[in-house]
């Protein structure tokens, strides 16, 4: 899953930079768990979206 590999490969490197808990990695894996594919793109879309230097922080559930 490419999600995983950016987990793994490229977070280690950047560090840990999110504004919100879950991160927005561990967002989509979890918003995949629950709904379906097409479903888990949009929400975290707009999760990144929200990621902004004006945008809210702290816990953002599905």
């Amino acid at each position: 899953m490419i999600v995983r590999l950016y987990q793994f490969f490229i977070s280690p490197f950047i560090g840990k930079n999110c504004r919100y808990i879950p991160s927005c990695s561990e967002y989509m894996i979890l918003s995949i768990k629950k709904y379906n594919i097409l479903k888990a793109i949009w929400i975290t879309i707009i999760r990144i979206m929200k990621c902004n230097p004006w945008g809210k922080s702290g816990y953002d559930p599905i």
